[in-house]
């Protein structure tokens, strides 16, 4: 079998994180590869004159959007395989009208993300972060039996969103004991019983769980969906936790929620990134921050580019991909 050619646009040092020696022996075996050697993502007319008999191409962050003009030459061009999450940066309209096809590493990074939303709802549950601060301030021997402490087993755990994330998460909840309800208008019955969860109502959610974690996409629907109204529903003591995007919450809203220190949340996401050294997120004891890094580690990143290697394996070899993403799917993705 003729070998494919296959164009690998992620540059140094980006590619040196995300691109394994086996992952670039597995490509080297099916396909003649060429590599962005020039340090830096190139800009649209670079992209387009690289692209003239490349059959496939691996992308990640930073690449351009690929456009008419961008694919004009791209006499080729069959799949696409991005080695990140979300498409929406760079896809487009003529990508698929050419009959281009898109698949991407999301799943990967949702394994990440879903496994940092269980370490930050335990934390918020038994707050071992509290305690490290005390001791290490001098209080000689804090007294946990006084604090409101709990284990997650037996819990009722809310997830806002049944995508990639979302059923990751699911299943690392159940894994610990805790019972997952789910709040996805997209969900179906009959799929909710396939994960194990149950379909909740926003509202039934938010004042049932002791837990609430966010994973919904950025979309029209999803914009400020947790406002005063409906974070004043969490239970007091809640755990609230956000790793998909600030779009979600009404910023304003949260924030004086927290304020109160009616309940806890971990927090990966904000309006206004990176946050300003001024931020009155920065002064609040009872949530834990962190700087939009749950999808990253040395494993997620390095499963990336072999996702997408896999993928073209699979297309090389005329099997169904695993992870396409198609034009309907796009408006309702993150």
């Amino acid at each position: 079998m003729s070998k494919i050619k296959v164009l690998v646009t992620v540059p140094v040092p980006l590619r040196g994180l995300i691109l394994s020696d086996e992952a670039l022996a597995r490509l080297n075996a099916v396909a003649d590869v060429q590599l962005n050697e020039d340090g830096r993502n190139w800009t649209s007319e670079e992209l387009a004159q690289r692209l003239p008999g490349v059959d496939a191409m691996i992308t990640s962050w930073g690449i351009v959007k690929l456009d008419e003009q961008v694919l004009a030459k791209a006499d080729r061009l069959k799949l696409v395989a991005h080695a990140a999450g979300s498409v929406k940066g760079f896809v487009t309209d003529a990508l698929y009208d050419r009959g281009i096809r898109v698949t991407h590493a999301a799943a990967r990074i949702a394994e990440s993300v879903a496994e940092y939303s269980l370490l930050t709802a335990m934390m918020g549950l038994r707050r071992p972060q509290d305690y490290d601060r005390r001791m290490k301030a001098g209080e000689a021997w804090p007294k946990a039996k006084d604090d409101p402490i709990y284990e997650i087993r037996g819990k009722k755990v809310g997830l806002l969103g049944m995508g990639y994330v979302g059923r990751c998460s699911a299943r690392a909840f159940q894994a610990v004991g805790a019972e997952v309800l789910a709040y996805d208008p997209y969900l179906s019955q009959e799929r909710a019983h396939e994960l194990g969860v149950c379909k909740a109502e926003l509202d039934e959610l938010l004042s049932t769980c002791k837990v609430v974690s966010v994973h919904l996409p950025v979309t029209e629907e999803t914009h400020n969906l947790l406002g005063t109204r409906e974070l004043a529903l969490l239970q007091d003591g809640a755990v609230f936790v956000n790793t998909a995007r600030s779009w979600v919450v009404d910023q304003d809203a949260l924030l004086r929620e927290l304020s109160t220190g009616r309940f806890w949340a971990a927090l990966d996401v904000f309006g206004e990134e990176p946050l300003s050294l001024e931020s009155p997120w920065r002064q609040l004891d009872n949530v834990l921050l962190s700087p939009h890094i749950a999808g990253l580690s040395i494993d997620s990143y390095r499963g990336l580019v072999a996702l997408a290697v896999k993928e073209i394996e699979r297309w090389q070899a005329d099997l169904p991909l695993q992870y396409e993403v198609t034009h309907d799917m796009l408006a309702t993705m993150a």
